[in-house]
């Protein structure tokens, strides 16, 4: 399992991550930031677990962002 977090209010919607995992996210027409498609907010995050086969797609997704603004990270299982 992993979680992804995404820090939406700094994103600059450049795309990359629509790019590299597009079943995972989506720009929106409304402001044109990208957004965590199936995501919670929670806070300032929008929180997201998924499993292991999105870990490769999401990681690139995280280091393809400018504003370093998606964290993905391994959980256990509870």
């Amino acid at each position: 399992m992993i979680r992804i977090t995404h820090f939406r209010k700094k994103c600059i919607g450049c795309n990359a991550c629509v790019e590299v995992a597009p079943d995972r996210w989506r720009v929106s027409k409304k402001d044109g930031k990208s957004v965590l498609v199936g995501g919670t907010q929670k806070r300032n995050a929008t929180i997201l677990i998924v499993g292991d086969d999105e870990l490769e797609a999401n990681l690139i997704a995280s280091k393809m962002c400018p504003t370093n603004i998606i964290k993905v990270e391994k959980i256990k299982k509870k």
